[in-house]
């Protein structure tokens, strides 16, 4: 059976899977990541895709990873969380494996993996916005994903929305869109809120540096009114900027994905709300604002997976 082998590389733990044309994850393997060094990265990632080669006819390697990938969609320009900035790593995990790799940041290869498994299946034009701890975007164009001529193309988390007195952002600059509509951007809301308002709140029961976004979304389930409208303000920023990024490239859909997107109504109707309100009339009811079809614990492996069928079509 032909299999693309997908591995998502964190912090933390590398994880590799074999998946078939349909997105079904046939086997997994995972390892704790050697963050602190380069070889042993490449060694891990060869080390765990080669377990599931050793099972399946699989002749290419998807390698899905957070950081700024180069257009060329081998080398890792900018790496965080591990030790590999400036590492040309299809070469590396190529050498190892005698595979065929490709790279990708998480973003993109969540959007990929969109387009091949979940719900953009078959859309030619969607953008792909991923919701955690900052705000990750793939933008896909007649098919193809855009990079730009650098590859660093698409980072609609880094558009900025408040021009004074905005956020400071891990950037650098004030006011950029996932200050506000990430998981750390709503638990900010939260703490800004509670400390403007003086109504009562479940929230008030959790010391205001430990709440999540989490605890904002069980608060908001149970009726709380502050925890609700702190959606509302999450979304209608979010909506405001989908309005613009639809002006960009109108799209066929928005797909979000991540765990705020779980949020349900609570975030999807002050986001499409926005949409309506702000959108240009000639794209008003023309994109579909979509929650990814991407299981949370199989979207990293699919999406680096869907690379490797990509590859084997540019052959």
């Amino acid at each position: 059976m032909a299999l693309s082998i997908g591995v998502d590389v964190g912090g933390t733990k590398i994880a590799a899977g074999g998946v078939d044309e349909d997105g079904a994850v046939l086997a997994t393997v995972r390892r704790d990541s050697p963050a602190t060094s380069r070889e042993a990265i490449f060694e891990t990632i060869a080390a765990v895709a080669g377990e599931l080669a050793a099972q399946y006819d699989a002749p290419t390697i998807g390698v899905g990873a957070a950081g700024f990938t180069s257009s060329d969609r081998n080398t890792m320009v900018h790496g965080t969380n591990l030790d590999w900035t400036g590492a040309r790593i299809a070469d590396e995990v190529g050498r190892r494996t005698g595979k065929r790799v490709v790279v990708e940041n998480d973003a993109n290869a969540a959007g990929i993996g969109e387009m091949t498994y979940g719900a953009a299946r078959g859309m030619k034009d969607f953008i792909m916005i991923t919701l955690g701890t900052g705000v990750g975007s793939g933008i896909v164009i007649n098919g193809q994903m855009v990079y730009g001529h650098d590859g660093f193309a698409g980072e609609l988390g880094h558009t900025i929305i408040r021009r004074e007195n905005g956020r400071l952002c891990g950037c650098g600059r004030h006011g950029c869109l996932e200050t506000y509509c990430s998981a750390t951007g709503v638990a900010r809301s939260a703490r800004e809120f509670l400390a403007a308002r003086t109504e009562p709140s479940l929230l008030r029961s959790i010391p205001a540096e430990n709440i999540t976004s989490k605890d904002v979304y069980d608060a908001a389930v149970k009726g709380d009114k502050l925890a609700q409208d702190i959606f509302e303000f999450t979304g209608t920023i979010l909506g405001e900027a989908l309005a613009d990024f639809i002006a960009f490239s109108s799209p066929e859909a928005i797909v979000l994905f991540g765990g705020l997107a779980k949020a349900g109504d609570y975030i999807f109707k002050p986001i499409q709300q926005a949409i309506d309100n702000n959108v240009l009339n000639i794209y008003k009811g023309k994109t579909k604002l979509l929650a990814s079809e991407l299981k949370d614990s199989d979207a990293a492996v699919l999406g680096a997976s869907a690379l490797g069928w990509e590859l084997r079509e540019v052959k």
